[in-house]
């Protein structure tokens, strides 16, 4: 096979979820985390749109963004269903994270383009920056939980109405050998070949 196909399918295969507790605490160079937002900013785009956008924390941030979201969380729980454990997890979720990216899609100014394709390119962004990350020797983690899809995090984030949060993105290292890859489903069973 040609080699180039060979070295992106071992990335692609070795990508793993790392949960952000597995993090050693180590920093990553924050140049390291610009190659890996270039990378994802080579995702596929219709009409030229580019809607994907990151906000990045750092340092002394990442702490600062947790506060808040397990904050956000606590204003926004009825009393009947908050959780003083989930408080307090989305409280420590960063606290081995090197950066914690917000990916979030940008609704861009051509409405003939409709929002899923908007959110696919997107989401093929934060797949370029994971498989980046990959093969940098960083783990990662693509967050959904929390408060990351409800409203106050929109305006948290100083978000449009029209935009779209798909996750939190924890960055950092770990000295956990990454488990085995599977699929629980047959290839076979996901395609009909025509």
């Amino acid at each position: 096979m040609n080699n180039n196909f060979d070295i992106i399918a071992g990335v692609i295969k070795a990508r793993r979820t790392t949960k952000p507790p597995q993090l050693s605490g180590k920093r990553i160079p924050d140049e390291q985390v610009w190659q890996l937002l270039e990378l994802a900013d080579w995702a596929p785009t219709h009409g030229h749109t580019e809607p994907w956008r990151f906000k990045v924390y750092a340092g002394d941030k990442v702490t600062q963004f947790c506060q808040s979201h397990a904050s956000l969380y606590k204003e926004q729980s009825s009393p009947d269903k908050y959780q003083q454990e989930k408080y307090e997890k989305l409280l420590h979720m960063g606290d081995k994270a090197s950066h914690i990216l917000i990916a979030y899609m940008r609704r861009g100014d051509l409405p003939k383009i409709p929002a899923l394709e908007e959110i696919a390119a997107t989401s093929c962004a934060i797949q370029n920056l994971l498989l980046g990350a990959t093969a940098l020797g960083i783990a990662s983690y693509w967050g959904s939980g929390g408060m990351a899809y409800h409203p106050a995090m929109k305006d948290f984030l100083h978000l449009r109405e029209e935009d779209v949060v798909l996750g939190i993105l924890y960055l950092g290292y770990s000295e956990k050998e990454a488990p085995a890859g599977k699929r629980v489903v047959p290839l076979s069973d996901k395609v009909e070949w025509m």
